[in-house]
């Protein structure tokens, strides 16, 4: 019989190749989104397929219908975009979180809660650990979208504890590729985008802090070997890619890849910016047999050809 997914924030970055994947695979999804971000060309390709769905509804507020498997992706997730209304961002975080775990157990259904490398915030632990607590600032800019992440699992594991309620929780740690906003203030969309107008790419602080850059697919591939996993696995679990590099690296990568005469200038660092950021992956390697299979250099390609078409 034929799945019925729903996938909040399914008209997003990531939720929009889930969505893919998911019709790929033979299942009806739902894509739940109010397009606070998310962007009607991200799945406007799927809509010609006779399972797909669209429910434009804020996750702030209940729903009710029939699913299997439902994947709460639903949250801003560039610091532009989090912070431009961050009490908007921390109900969705908690009551996005609280409704998509009330629909689960009301079916019985499968429950996957995207979370972030954020929950570590300036981490003192390098590689992050599943393990790891976390160094997080709760009254910081980023707190909205941090410590709302960290609610969110609480909440998970708790309605886990307290209702046997089915969960699947997923740390990510930074994506990149095919249709992401190019205006949402992430540094690889940034860059690439610098460069190919030939303006000058900014690079906040002195550029020596660190980040790791997953591909799309290679990060989608990891959200369903979790959400098929049994009953015994509900995480958290860290998907990302562990080669590491600073942002002045980056920001020659991108140089060399697009042939940019860009120059780099200097702006100053955001509050709370983490100083550096790399998963440990064990969990993931162990559990899933997951591993990133795109390195850098390849996913960068595949983005910039992307963005050549609409920059």
């Amino acid at each position: 019989m034929k799945k019925t997914v729903l996938v909040t924030g399914g008209a997003g970055f990531l939720g929009s190749h889930l969505c893919e994947k998911l019709l790929d695979r033979g299942c009806h999804v739902i894509c739940m989104d109010n397009f606070f971000t998310g962007s009607w060309d991200n799945i406007r390709p799927l809509m010609e397929r006779p399972d797909f769905e669209v429910l434009r509804h804020d996750v702030t507020e209940p729903y009710n219908f029939y699913v299997d498997e439902i994947f709460n992706l639903a949250c801003p997730a560039s610091p532009p975009h989090y912070q431009r209304d961050p009490i908007a961002t921390y109900k969705t975080n908690i009551l996005g979180a609280i409704n998509a775990l009330d629909l689960a157990d009301k079916w019985h259904a499968k429950v996957f809660q995207a979370s972030t490398s954020e929950v570590y915030g300036d981490a003192l632990v390098h590689p992050q650990v599943e393990s790891y607590w976390g160094n997080v600032n709760p009254g910081g800019i980023r707190s909205c979208y941090d410590e709302g992440k960290r609610g969110a699992e609480t909440l998970f594991f708790d309605y886990h504890r307290q209702h046997g309620t089915r969960i699947k929780v997923v740390r990510i740690f930074n994506t990149y590729g095919p249709k992401m906003n190019p205006n949402d203030g992430r540094v690889v969309s940034n860059f690439i985008i610098q460069a190919l107008k030939g303006e000058d790419i900014t690079v906040y602080g002195d550029g020596k802090q660190t980040r790791s850059f997953c591909y799309v697919d290679d990060l989608i591939r990891g959200f369903l070997l979790l959400m098929d996993t049994g009953e015994d696995v509900s995480g958290p679990v860290n998907l990302g890619n562990p080669v590491e590099f600073t942002m002045l690296d980056l920001a020659q990568k991108v140089i060399a890849l697009t042939g940019s005469k860009s120059k780099l200038v200097h702006r100053p660092l955001p509050g709370d910016d983490p100083k550096q950021r790399r998963p440990d992956i064990g969990l993931a390697q162990k559990l899933l047999g997951w591993k990133p299979e795109i390195m850098p250099d390849e996913g960068l390609k595949r983005t910039i050809e992307y963005f050549k078409g609409v920059a």
